[in-house]
């Protein structure tokens, strides 16, 4: 594997959810494999999971890990080309990127969009900057667009826990304070298009996907319709996109109760974390047995190391 920004890098996706079941099952079995080699993290943006996850996956493989945070620890990165840097940048990605290129064998990236230009965003200057100019291995730790590393731990996920041979898996929007990015939806609906599961989205109308993520994966705006018969329910929030980056309403109707998991097919729930509790979804849902999102949170290192793995192999 070259490089891991989206779910069309990967020729094999049963293989590679595969591959990170049998690391979860013998996390140091692939320890030698990484020695000598370091790995870059840098982030644009803030980070638990995937930060602290990925860390240790590294580190099961035997890497060294460099964590860079960039509002904090770097110069101020100019992207464009052609300009006169007489502002506030001091370094240009060109040699940022290659400098990262020299000190590392592998490159994680996390840098979430503006949400107020859809067209730059979706150009994802920063991560695609990377790749362009490390000459490196670029694996995305979030990007404007996709969550590929998340949508890797949920497909392990639901692989671990599905009790049928082709789940309904229902990804419902859910009401939030702040505007969002569609990363993580997006990039779950392109995987589950790849997965064995009848997949649903449901969200109140305006809040459409890009059709290029959504295909003909099927849209119910009655949300208890599209609950009905669930057995994983993904609550998540994501802003408008044909109104980029707007938030249209708040409405609390949306939140996922104990009383809607209850109308479901003994439902497991998720959500990629941090969730906003009694907003996405109450306490009684969150504290149940029927919540897997630790377990889900958890899966983030083995779809890390999975992922590693196969790049370390590649180079």
């Amino acid at each position: 594997m070259k490089q891991f920004l989206s779910v069309h890098d990967v020729d094999d996706v049963d293989a590679l959810v595969a591959e990170a079941l049998r690391q979860k099952a013998s996390p140091f079995s692939s320890e030698e494999l990484g020695r000598h080699r370091t790995i870059g993290l840098v982030f644009f943006n803030s980070s638990l999971r995937t930060r602290l996850s990925t860390q240790r996956a590294a580190q099961n493989l035997g890497m060294q890990v460099i964590v860079l945070n960039t509002g904090q620890d770097a110069w101020q990165l100019e992207f464009a080309d052609g300009t006169v840097m007489d502002g506030g940048s001091a370094e240009h990605i060109r040699e940022a990127a290659g400098v990262l290129g020299e000190y590392c064998d592998i490159i994680g990236v996390r840098a979430f969009p503006s949400l107020k230009d859809r067209e730059d965003d979706e150009r994802e200057a920063v991560i695609s900057s990377m790749v362009r100019f490390s000459g490196r291995p670029v694996v995305s730790l979030e990007s404007a667009t996709r969550h590929p590393l998340q949508s890797l731990a949920d497909c392990v996920t639901i692989e671990e826990l599905r009790t049928v041979r082709r789940p309904k898996v229902v990804l419902t929007w859910a009401p939030h304070p702040r505007a969002l990015p569609q990363a993580v939806p997006n990039s779950f609906v392109e995987w589950m298009q790849r997965r064995e599961v009848d997949l649903v989205v449901t969200h109140p109308e305006g809040y459409e996907l890009s059709p290029e993520f959504m295909r003909d994966t099927a849209v119910e705006y009655d949300q208890a319709a599209a609950l009905s018969g669930a057995h994983f329910v993904y609550a998540k929030n994501w802003s408008s996109y044909s109104q980029y980056g707007k938030i249209l309403r708040h409405d609390p109707a949306w939140m996922v109760t104990a009383e809607k998991m209850a109308a479901t097919a003994d439902a497991r729930f998720m959500h990629c974390l941090p969730v906003r509790r009694n907003v996405v979804a109450d306490d009684a849902v969150l504290d149940s047995p029927a919540s897997v999102v630790l377990q889900q949170a958890g899966n983030r290192i083995w779809s890390a190391q999975a992922v590693l793995k196969r790049m370390l192999e590649a180079l």
